[in-house]
């Protein structure tokens, strides 16, 4: 179950027996006689979950890295803060904006909710905007036909789960003026066509063995992992609508294997 949803119920019921007890059951009560349980524990919780439903709905909230699609930018086991108010003030569960603020930037890394599983959230980076036309072609981008610039940065070397060594090329990759670090595995192919999904706006997109090229909808976005060819991204499941949309990814705070890593911003 969805943990936002878990504190929302939970905010109802313990609230809920506050009103009751302050409105109806305590004017019953005899002075000297004891709350009971139930309702002292309710009027003690309740406070503090409405705290932290409102810093987690509507400012920050914590998420853990659990794979290593965002490598080299983000590891597994980190846990990040995610601004929830920069894309807009949703409310809470059903996502519904509000407020509108800014509009996801290119490069940005952003959560948002699993377009094929909506209960799990997902982190990738902002590759094409609204009325973009994205390729990914022999691992490198083009946003409306202009090559994305790469600057080779070295090898990198990782392990991942099951002790599998994994060798990839390291590269600086210009966004439009965003710069940041990516990964590609040279011995990789560009994209696994037996992979990609049927989505909503599939026929904007097409598929080639060297190639995907898709034209983002409007209200929608594009994203890539920076772990190129580890990641299953919207190549393979398409777009992300705006309302799935969870908040930008800003800061590490806490990685229990490498505590190096503590208080480093996210680019």
């Amino acid at each position: 179950m969805d943990f936002a949803l878990i504190m929302f119920v939970l905010l109802l019921v313990t609230g809920s027996v506050w009103l009751l007890d302050r409105f109806v059951l305590q004017s019953k009560r005899i002075a000297s006689a004891k709350e009971p349980w139930w309702v002292e524990y309710s009027k003690s919780f309740f406070p503090v979950i409405l705290v932290v439903f409102m810093l987690r709905s509507f400012l920050v909230e914590p998420f853990k890295i659990p794979s290593g699609s965002m490598i080299p930018t983000l590891q597994v086991g980190d846990f990040i803060l995610v601004n929830k108010f920069t894309y807009g003030i949703r409310l809470p569960i059903i996502s519904k904006k509000l407020v509108e603020i800014n509009s996801p930037s290119r490069g940005d890394v952003m959560v948002f909710h699993y377009p094929e599983n909506p209960s799990l959230d997902y982190i990738k980076r902002v590759v094409g905007l609204p009325g973009d036309q994205i390729a990914y072609r022999n691992k490198k981008v083009f946003v409306n036909d202009v090559l994305q610039e790469q600057q080779p940065d070295g090898d990198y070397n990782y392990v991942e789960t099951a002790l599998n060594f994994v060798h990839t090329e390291r590269y600086r990759e210009n966004l439009t003026g965003h710069v940041h670090s990516m990964l590609v595995n040279p011995e990789v192919p560009s994209i696994h066509l037996g992979a990609v999904a049927e989505f909503p706006h599939r026929e904007n997109c097409a598929y080639s063995e060297k190639e995907v090229r898709c034209i983002v909808p409007a209200g929608h976005y594009f994203m890539l992992g920076d772990n190129r060819d580890n990641s299953r991204d919207s190549r393979y499941w398409g777009f992300v609508p705006d309302n799935m949309i969870v908040g930008k990814a800003f800061m590490i705070w806490m990685n229990f294997s490498d505590l190096k890593r503590i208080g480093l911003s996210i680019d």
